[in-house]
């Protein structure tokens, strides 16, 4: 079982989507997959922001991403600068994610063996 790493740096859905789409894909495919926020990603992880984000024709429903990569025990991680930067506080965001600061992201992903950026 490999290691997937993958940070996402905007709120937009041509970030977020691949975010979630090779996220849950490595999940599937058996690899543990820890997805880190940054301060312009982690907007998007805001209770209720993910469901206003639409793909365009052909593209997958981002919460069924969301859900499937939360069942097959991916970490979601948001940059704890966003609670300052953007003025957000913990309980804004979704259950079941982790607000720990980049230092935390890079001892847990140390023996990642694939890494994407988005």
């Amino acid at each position: 079982m490999a290691k997937t790493a993958i940070t996402c740096n905007s709120a937009s859905p041509s970030s977020i989507f691949p975010t979630f789409i090779m996220g849950s894909a490595a999940a599937a495919c058996g690899d543990d997959v820890v997805i880190f926020f940054t301060v312009g990603g982690a907007p998007a992880m805001v209770k209720g922001e993910l469901e206003k984000i639409k793909g365009g024709k052909g593209m997958p429903d981002l919460m069924e991403l969301y859900e499937g990569l939360c069942v097959l025990g991916g970490k979601i991680i948001v940059c704890e600068l966003v609670l300052g930067v953007k003025d957000l506080k913990a309980g804004d965001f979704r259950e079941g994610l982790e607000i720990t600061g980049a230092t935390s992201f890079l001892g847990e992903i140390s023996d990642a063996q694939i890494t994407f950026s988005f």
